[in-house]
């Protein structure tokens, strides 16, 4: 009786954000561990159709690094890196392309579908919902890696309507047609911006952001982001993930978060709980 008891209590606690977010979007990033363990992989799908079954609308972007990485290096091909973006050449960027759009994309929508959702998966370049340009690194040559020139969000707006969750791969349309690999990070920051999200989700390796002393920072307004970016106490990965999260708050979404996607159901402790994990960018002092 008193197991049931805690449950009900749990479900209580949850109310409050489900009636805050109700008919709100919310934008995961989905990345990392998650991607790859088959357990979290699941529990993820389940965590989205819940979502959407008590009236939120989650979207979806996926990225696929490892993935990718995996199969260059069965093909006998080497992956190179500058700035932690990939050199995607033309051989890469069909390897690219089939990866998240014929493999990862199918695998998430085929999830999300089997547990009950109504999960479509779309390439960023359907609908011209990712415009592309080539990305510019000084003294690099990055072929078709992109970066986001517009997003026209009508395609995501019209599944919402229509109570489906949009599954989305990072790759873009430039002006003649080509295919753009885009960071995942990047491209779910513009998307949320976009649709002037309630929430940008970014599902990582790592609790959240650390202080200097490697505790966790459970909320940072904006400035105070930018100001653990000016004073290197964020480093390497994480300084495209605050940018990014800095980027869509300043955009027009409520609240960004940083989380650890190690963490079975981390996205519903994060929107359902007064606790939740990781960290939260955007709050006003």
């Amino acid at each position: 009786m008193r197991k049931n008891i805690e449950k009900i209590k749990t479900l209580f606690e949850s109310l409050p954000y489900i009636r805050k977010f109700y008919n709100k979007t919310i934008v995961v990033k989905f990345g990392g561990h998650a991607m790859v363990d088959e357990g979290l992989k699941r529990s993820f799908a389940r965590d989205m159709v819940l979502m959407k079954y008590v009236g939120i609308n989650p979207v979806i972007v996926h990225g696929g690094g490892p993935q990718i990485g995996g199969l260059l290096s069965r093909l006998g091909k080497e992956s190179r890196f500058v700035k932690g973006i990939r050199v995607t050449d033309d051989e890469t960027m069909d390897i690219v392309e089939m990866v998240l759009v014929g493999k990862i994309n199918k695998d998430i929508v085929g999830l999300i579908n089997h547990f009950g959702g109504r999960a479509v998966g779309l390439g960023g370049k359907a609908g011209g919902l990712i415009k592309a340009k080539p990305l510019k690194m000084k003294g690099a040559d990055m072929g078709f890696a992109g970066d986001v020139e517009a997003i026209d969000a009508s395609v995501i707006s019209a599944l919402e309507a229509n109570n489906f969750i949009p599954v989305i791969a990072p790759v873009g349309g430039g002006d003649d047609g080509e295919s753009y690999n885009i960071n995942a990070d990047t491209a779910a920051g513009k998307i949320a911006a976009a649709l002037k999200a309630e929430k940008l989700i970014l599902l990582t390796d790592v609790q959240g952001v650390l202080d200097k002393g490697k505790k966790l920072i459970s909320t940072l307004s904006l400035s105070e982001a930018r100001s653990l970016i000016t004073k290197k106490v964020a480093l390497g990965g994480m300084i495209p993930k605050l940018n990014c999260c800095i980027e869509a708050v300043a955009g027009g979404v409520n609240m960004a978060h940083i989380i650890d996607g190690r963490v079975e159901h981390a996205v519903i402790l994060e929107v359902f709980t007064d606790s939740g994990v990781g960290t939260a960018i955007g709050i006003k002092r």
